[in-house]
C-alpha cells in the first residue's frame, strides 16, 4: 500500500500536466492567443468601416503604411500589426455595447408596438416609463463596464459590491480619466492621420499627371487618344512600380521629401531586385478584386463590405513592401547584378499589366474614366466612394 502510494505520489509530481502552474500558463497563453486575434478581427473591421468615412480614411491609409513602415524598419512581419491589444479592447467594449443593449432593443420595438395599437392607452405609456428606466440602468452599465477596463467579462458581470467600494473612493474620477486619457493617447491617432495624410498627397502629386492623361485621351478622337493613352500608360507604369516603395519611405525616413527620392528606389532595387518584384506582383495582384466589385454603384450602407476585403488583401501586400525595403537595406547591391536584370524582365511587364488592368476598368466602372482615379493599391482605402 505504502509503496502503491508513493509511486502514485512520485508520478503526480513528475508530471508537469498535473502542476497548477502549467495550466496557469496555458489558459494565460491561450487567453493571450485570443486576445490577439479579437484585435485582429476588430483592427480589420475598424479600418474596413474608416475607409469609407471622409477625412478618417485617412487613418485607416496611414495605419497601412505605418504597418509597413515599421516591417520596413525591423524586418519582422509580426511589427506590423500594430496595437492588436488596443484594438481588442475597443472591440469588445463595441461587442459589450452590442451584448447589453439587446434587452433594451427589444423592449424599444414592444414599447413602439404598443404606441401604434393605441397611443393614449396605460399600457403604452407603462412601456415608455418601462424602456426609459432600462435605457437608464444600460447606460450607467456600460459606463461602469468600460471604467472597469471594457473587457466582454466586465459587461456580463455588473459587480454591484465594486461599484459601491468605487463610488466611496476619494480619487476614482482623477484615476478613471487618466486611464481613459492614457488609452486615447496610445491609440496615436494623430500619427497615422498625418501619415495617411503625408502618403495620400504624395501618391496624388504622382499619380495625377499620367491618370489625367488618360482621362483626357478618353475624350479625344481615336487617332489622337491613341498617342496620348500610350505616353499616359507608360507614365503611370513608371510611377506604379516606384509609389509603394516611397510611401514606405516616409515612414521610415519621417520625411515628405522621401516621396520624391527617385534614385533610393532605384538603388532598393538593385540591392532586392527579386523582393521588390514579388512585393510588387502581391500588391497587384490583391488590388485586383476590387476594381470588379466598380461595375455596380454599392450602397453606401454596405460599402464597408467592399472595404473589408480591400483591407484583408492589402494589408498583407503593405507588409510584403516593408519587407522588401528592410531587405534592400542590408544588401550589397554588387552582389546581384544578374538578379537585377532578372527582376527587370519581371518589373516592367507587371507595370505595363497594371496600366492596362487600369485602363480598361474604365469601360467597366459606372463612373466611366474617372474611375482611374480610384488606385486602390497606392490611395485612400475608399474604393466605392
Amino acid at each position: 500500500m505504502s509503496s502503491a502510494g508513493n509511486a502514485s505520489r512520485a508520478a503526480t509530481e513528475t508530471d508537469p500536466v498535473s502542476k497548477p502552474g502549467v495550466i496557469h500558463d496555458t489558459a494565460k497563453r491561450l487567453g493571450a492567443w485570443v486576445d490577439r486575434l479579437i484585435g485582429l478581427a476588430s483592427m480589420i473591421l475598424g479600418l474596413s468601416v474608416l475607409a469609407v468615412v471622409p477625412v478618417a480614411n485617412l487613418l485607416s491609409l496611414g495605419y497601412l503604411v505605418e504597418a509597413s513602415g515599421r516591417v520596413a524598419r525591423s524586418g519582422k512581419l509580426s511589427d506590423g500589426f500594430v496595437g492588436l491589444r488596443k484594438a481588442s479592447r475597443l472591440g469588445q467594449i463595441l461587442g459589450g455595447i452590442w451584448l447589453v443593449t439587446l434587452p433594451l432593443r427589444l423592449m424599444a420595438s414592444l414599447a413602439s408596438e404598443a404606441a401604434i395599437a393605441a397611443p393614449s392607452s396605460p399600457k403604452a405609456g407603462k412601456w415608455h416609463l418601462a424602456y426609459l428606466a432600462v435605457a437608464t440602468l444600460t447606460a450607467f452599465h456600460i459606463l461602469w463596464a468600460c471604467l472597469r477596463g471594457g473587457r466582454i467579462s466586465c459587461f456580463l458581470n455588473p459587480a454591484p459590491i465594486q461599484f459601491f467600494r468605487w463610488i466611496q473612493s476619494e480619487t476614482h474620477p482623477m484615476v478613471s480619466l487618466t486611464r481613459a486619457t492614457t488609452y486615447l493617447r496610445s491609440l496615436r491617432l494623430g500619427l497615422y492621420l498625418t501619415t495617411g495624410f503625408r502618403a495620400f498627397v504624395g501618391a496624388a502629386v504622382w499619380l495625377l499627371p499620367p491618370t489625367l492623361t488618360l482621362i483626357v485621351a478618353s475624350q479625344l478622337e481615336p487617332g489622337p487618344a491613341a498617342i496620348l493613352s500610350l505616353v499616359g500608360g507608360l507614365l503611370l507604369a513608371y510611377v506604379a512600380v516606384m509609389l509603394p516603395y516611397l510611401q514606405t519611405r516616409v515612414v521610415t525616413e519621417r520625411r515628405f521629401a522621401a516621396m520624391f527620392e527617385r534614385k533610393a528606389i532605384n538603388n532598393l532595387f538593385k540591392k532586392a531586385p527579386i523582393s521588390y518584384v514579388l512585393s510588387f506582383f502581391f500588391l497587384v495582384l490583391f488590388s485586383l478584386p476590387l476594381y470588379l466589385l466598380k461595375i455596380e454603384l454599392t450602397p453606401r450602407e454596405v460599402a464597408w463590405l467592399p472595404s473589408l476585403l480591400f483591407v484583408l488583401f492589402i494589408f498583407p501586400a503593405r507588409l510584403l513592401i516593408g519587407w522588401t525595403v528592410y531587405r534592400a537595406h542590408r544588401e550589397d547591391p554588387n552582389d546581384y547584378w544578374l538578379m537585377r536584370w532578372i527582376g527587370r524582365a519581371g518589373l516592367v511587364p507587371l507595370g505595363l499589366a497594371y496600366t492596362l488592368i487600369l485602363y480598361l476598368t474604365q469601360y467597366l466602372s459606372w463612373q466611366g474614366p474617372w474611375s482611374l482615379l480610384e488606385q486602390h493599391a497606392f490611395l485612400v482605402p475608399a474604393p466605392l466612394l
